[in-house]
């Protein structure tokens, strides 16, 4: 059986010694984190998904999530929020809400915590995974060759490959950010972005992220989790990694945006703190 790069399909691990009818997934194109059709096709032929949801990348072969339905394992990434809702109660219900229109955007989903479908507090929740360069389409087809289905598609021989487009998902995830948080921290509330740990790193290396706060501060309006993608014994799981946090400004800085707003902060700051003696201490009585 020759290496293959993928890693899942349509959910399922490609590396577990577990018995799969693989004609089955392949024809149902089913994903199991969504329960329905994976959404990712070929341009080519609309009616075939795709399906790839992880795979080995690299000299150092990392594990990397391109589709980000592939966050919503076991459902973690929501209830790893579950503390930015804080006027969540007893008795109120949790809602997912997926695909909301706001200023500044779509967000991807809403934690909600609602009582007699009235909300009471919510924290919206972004998902951004890695964009892929070139095709995975010869490498799914070898792995179908690999486990016995013989694809009628001549790109199995194919020597194209894909790779990673790290600058422009890291760059495009910022300003995207950078038009939502505002909306959220207007009205109190957190907005979180949901990302595995290379995509991250990438980000904090390529642009000004030093003065995030981690662990991550309740307060902040602007919350990180990352996740990294384990093997368990030939199944993957994703573990939370780290949390971060900032606020609209704080975006503005990683992408080295001056915003007014932090200039006049900064400005009343200074003066302030000129000022402050013992003659301006607060005493009663």
């Amino acid at each position: 059986m020759a290496p293959n790069n993928i890693l899942e399909l349509f959910g399922y691990s490609t590396k577990s010694d577990e018995n799969r009818n693989w004609n089955d997934i392949i024809s149902a194109q089913t994903c199991i984190f969504t329960h329905t059709r994976c959404f990712k096709v070929r341009k080519s032929q609309p009616e075939i998904s795709i399906g790839t949801c992880a795979v080995k990348y690299g000299r150092d072969k990392k594990n990397i999530i391109i589709c980000p339905n592939r966050m919503l394992e076991r459902k973690q990434v929501f209830t790893d929020c579950l503390q930015l809702l804080s006027l969540h109660e007893p008795g109120n219900e949790l809602h997912v809400v997926s695909e909301v229109s706001v200023p500044g955007g779509s967000v991807d989903y809403f934690l909600v915590s609602a009582r007699d479908r009235k909300v009471k507090d919510f924290a919206a929740i972004e998902f951004q995974t890695l964009d892929t360069t070139g095709t995975v389409w010869p490498d799914r087809q070898r792995l179908l060759s690999n486990f016995g289905i013989t694809p009628d598609d001549s790109q199995i021989q194919s020597s194209k490959t894909f790779g990673m487009n790290w600058k422009m998902t890291a760059k495009t995830t910022l300003v995207q950010l950078h038009h939502k948080i505002e909306t959220f921290e207007n009205v109190n509330k957190h907005l979180v972005l949901i990302v595995q740990d290379y995509l991250l790193e990438y980000m904090s290396r390529e642009f000004n992220f030093d003065h995030l706060h981690y662990p991550a501060r309740i307060g902040d309006s602007m919350h990180i989790h990352s996740y990294s993608l384990r093997n368990d014994k030939g199944f993957f799981r994703l573990d939370l990694n780290s949390r971060s946090s900032t606020d609209a400004n704080g975006i503005s800085v990683c992408l080295g945006l001056q915003t007014e707003a932090k200039v006049e902060l900064d400005h009343i700051i200074e003066e302030l703190e000129k000022k402050l003696s013992e003659k301006t201490l607060l005493t009663i009585g």
